[in-house]
């Protein structure tokens, strides 16, 4: 791969080689099925110049012996890729209020480089979330907080007036859901001026299918927390096309390990033009 080019982009299409502050593609490791350490290595030597980082989703390094997982992990770095953990932390506050910064010595033995948090999993306050991010960052790991557009209606603060400071009643959590894009926002701009690295967006509700994509949600979510500084979850190939063409190849998106050389097509052409194959004539598809 490192003797010839394999695609070219436009001259206004700026993307930058690896390590990428934007343009960022996350590859799914292992989830509903186990990815062998040989398929891995494969993907990496045939497309590792396009996969940024890789991520263990669902907790699934839970499963895997730590041994295994060392192997991936320094597997990954010899290719420049970094490792993250998927939402695994949510299991970690009933094990008592050491198990977090035990969970984040126990992933940098391992090699991961990112940690991620699932705010909605884990149900605990803002201020205990932020404590999260601040301790991932003070031991020298990247934050990644996950954020979904649905909140349980318990979190929902409220409008009524009160004197600053006063007591307030907590609300006792229900099983209803409810959306609010804007304390989204809010939360994960309080998680990036605490330290966050990058804010995920959870695909359900916003990005799950391209038929049913929220623009609007999208859009906001963009125009607030920055293009550089969101990643959103492709599920499949029309989604991607989705996001490249309103957004370009700037866009950080996380997809399954089939799809990144897909992806990276579709981060090499502009898709509002006629336009010539991005493999050259000497690269096949088998």
């Amino acid at each position: 791969m490192a003797g010839y080019r394999w695609k070219t982009f436009f001259e206004e299409e700026d993307r930058p080689e690896k390590p990428r502050r934007f343009g960022v593609t996350e590859m799914r490791g292992p989830h509903f099925s186990l990815l062998s350490q040989n398929h891995l290595q494969d993907v990496f030597e045939s497309m590792g110049q396009f996969v940024d980082g890789l991520k263990f989703a669902r907790g699934s390094h839970s499963l895997i012996p730590k041994s295994c997982i060392k192997e991936v992990t320094e597997m990954a770095h010899k290719h420049n890729v970094y490792v993250s953990s998927g939402d695994w932390a949510e299991h970690l506050p009933r094990k008592g209020p050491s198990a977090f910064q035990d969970y984040i010595e126990e992933c940098k033995q391992l090699g991961f480089d990112t940690i991620e948090i699932d705010a909605g999993s884990l149900g605990v306050p803002e201020d205990v979330l932020l404590r999260y991010v601040r301790l991932v960052k003070s031991g020298g790991l990247r934050a990644k907080p996950l954020f979904a557009v649905k909140f349980n209606k318990s979190e929902i603060p409220s409008k009524r007036d009160r004197a600053f400071g006063s007591y307030v009643v907590p609300t006792p959590r229900t099983s209803e859901l409810v959306e609010d894009v804007d304390l989204l926002i809010r939360k994960a701009e309080r998680c990036l001026e605490a330290g966050a690295d990058m804010i995920m967006i959870d695909a359900d509700g916003v990005c799950r299918q391209a038929d049913s994509m929220r623009a609007d949600i999208i859009a906001k979510v963009v125009s607030r927390l920055g293009l550089e500084k969101t990643m959103f979850e492709a599920s499949n190939r029309n989604t991607s096309e989705w996001f490249i063409k309103q957004y370009g190849p700037r866009v950080n998106l996380f997809v399954d390990h089939s799809q990144i050389m897909d992806l990276e097509c579709l981060r090499g052409r502009n898709l509002g033009r006629d336009h010539a194959s991005v493999l050259g004539s000497s690269y096949f598809l088998l």
